[in-house]
């Protein structure tokens, strides 16, 4: 048993790997919000909450003592200059913890995600330096950046396959049997995938590791290119896809030249804002694929070996087998 504090653990995909770590029955776990109304009733007697401002750095020095692993799920994108989680990683330092994850949980390769036109990513690229830095002359703090790829979970929208992770359609939409692909790529466009079960379950078990953690914590369920997923997805959907193409260059401008777009419904996007969002997340996301950003490694595959993970294959299968 280790003392864990999951630093935004309250939502999203925070509260699908808190409740893997409940599952194991072995920790003890705070969650640390910045608000009183993240708190969860039915978990108060299974985890402690505390509210902290992440401007307080004495705060959570505090709060850190005696924790061994922290866990961050703070929202990169909404974390001005990346100060509030700089701040939890100093007070990581001074309160002796010995482990922790940046928000990193995205899933892809931030430093090729980031200098391929993904701007709500950079954060994640600059604090994984943050903390390469502060390790620099002498390790004061052992981290790893979970890096699952694409979540697999997006292949179901709009069936509802998480209980918490907010998840939407993405460029390859099996419900209405319709692709947008890259029509002057010059490679196939790989990606790994990933369920949101098998991520928390690797965390969970991650914790427990006893080893050092991989700096890079790729975990791969699956790779696939994009005309294979398509085809996979014929063949499970029974029909023909209606592909579209569209042009890098204006991909990576953020041009959407599609007739459609999927929807975005995170809640972190202002409603007003979801429509133009959707087509320039769309749209360089699709470009990013094919430069590599979402090929992720495979460290704790190596460390778990005898993990199963679920492949799209069979994840396709359960939810889209019969479906109309």
């Amino acid at each position: 048993m280790v003392r864990i504090a999951l630093a935004g653990g309250s939502g999203g995909v925070g509260r699908e790997i808190l409740n893997a770590l409940l599952d194991t029955g072995k920790h003890d776990i705070t969650v640390i919000s910045r608000k009183v109304g993240h708190y969860i009733p039915e978990l108060e007697s299974r985890v402690s909450w505390v509210v902290a401002d992440y401007a307080d750095t004495s705060r959570l020095v505090d709060l850190l003592q005696g924790v061994h692993t922290v866990l961050s799920f703070i929202v990169v994108a909404q974390d001005k200059g990346n100060q509030s989680q700089r701040n939890l990683i100093d007070a990581c330092v001074q309160a002796g913890v010995k482990r922790f994850a940046p928000s990193d949980w995205a899933g892809l390769v931030t430093a090729l995600a980031s200098t391929n036109g993904l701007p709500w990513y950079a954060g994640k690229t600059a604090i994984e330096q943050y903390l390469k830095k502060i390790n620099q002359e002498e390790k004061v703090l052992e981290f790893c950046c979970f890096r699952p790829g694409m979540l697999m979970n997006y292949l179901a929208f709009p069936q509802k396959t998480t209980k918490y992770a907010d998840i939407w359609g993405i460029h390859i939409d099996m419900e209405h049997r319709r692709a947008i692909i890259l029509g002057d790529a010059k490679n196939p466009g790989y990606f790994s995938m990933t369920t949101m079960d098998d991520v928390a379950k690797i965390v969970s078990k991650a914790v427990e590791y006893e080893g050092q953690w991989p700096e890079v914590g790729g975990i791969r369920g699956d790779n696939i290119s994009q005309q294979e997923l398509i085809a996979l997805g014929e063949k499970i959907r029974g029909g023909r896809f209606a592909v579209e193409t569209i042009k890098s260059v204006q991909a990576r401008a953020g041009r959407l030249t599609a007739t459609w777009h999927p929807k975005m419904e995170h809640p972190t996007v202002p409603e007003e804002l979801r429509e133009s969002s959707a087509k320039i997340f769309t749209a360089k996301t699709i470009v990013s694929v094919y430069q590599g950003s979402w090929e992720v490694s495979d460290e704790w595959n190596k460390i778990f070996p005898d993990y199963k993970f679920t492949t799209i294959q069979e994840f396709l299968e359960k939810w889209w087998t019969g479906k109309e």
